[in-house]
């Protein structure tokens, strides 16, 4: 029970890595609210899996590219004490550049680097009066390395850790903490869609020759969000089997 009596904000914390990061923390004994944009099998799916933890889950729906309505979802916490941030919501709408629609560029950009700017600004506000927080981006190691078909993907993941790396400097005296984890190739919806042999070739490409699966990932958001973590900022935790 690591968060007991915390408060945590999951963007995109209903399905995938999000749903395994919301029921981790609330395993841990954490109030959870579950930001979701549109999915609402997704978010009564996971009220019901929170079993006995109900009562200490929220879902709300929301656009986090919109400035204000993030605002106005803030403001409607009161002076609720926010101890955690994850800024896991993202997106993915793949193809080469040259053919690329300036919607698809635009959307990948305005919910995945966007949307962690709108959360993490008023998040910062919040945790500045209490002089504590963890803020923890979920990026990806396209960020770093590229893939075929995906430079907004890309671009909005490299744009996440730049974010930290900024945002953790500006906070530090603060006791706020501002991380990233880097998910590799994890058995989720967003990659349920690659051609069976594209996805056979990133399987081969890990070391660990497996993707890697949610939970994996939860465990090293709750380790960044932990009070034991302190000394820790500014950094990228590959979780990626070894790529």
């Amino acid at each position: 029970m690591r968060f007991e009596d915390q408060h945590v904000v999951v963007t995109g914390g209903t399905r995938g890595i999000g749903r395994a990061v919301s029921l981790a923390f609330l395993r841990e004994g954490a109030s959870v609210h579950a930001i979701y944009r549109g999915d609402e099998a997704a978010a009564e799916s996971l009220l019901e899996d929170a079993g006995d933890a109900r009562e200490r889950v929220r879902t709300s729906r929301l656009d986090i590219a919109d400035h204000d309505a993030v605002g106005a979802f803030w403001d409607s916490l009161g002076d609720a004490a926010v101890d955690v941030l994850v800024a896991n919501a993202g997106i993915r709408r793949d193809s080469v550049l040259a053919m690329m629609s300036p919607d698809d560029w635009s959307a990948v950009l305005d919910t995945n680097l966007t949307g962690s700017y709108t959360m993490a600004k008023f998040a910062v506000q919040n945790m500045m009066r209490q002089r504590y927080g963890r803020i923890v981006f979920t990026t990806s190691p396209a960020g770093r390395f590229g893939f075929e078909g995906q430079g907004n993907y890309a671009a909005s993941k490299a744009g996440q850790v730049g974010l930290a790396r900024a945002l953790c400097k500006e906070v530090a005296k603060r006791k706020i903490t501002v991380n990233c984890v880097s998910p590799g190739f994890i058995q989720t919806d967003l990659i349920d869609d690659l051609p069976d042999e594209l996805a056979t070739s990133y399987r081969k490409s890990v070391p660990a020759k497996r993707f890697g699966t949610t939970d994996e990932v939860a465990s090293a958001v709750l380790y960044l969000a932990s009070r034991e973590a302190s000394y820790i900022t500014g950094a990228a935790l590959d979780v990626t089997g070894g790529l």
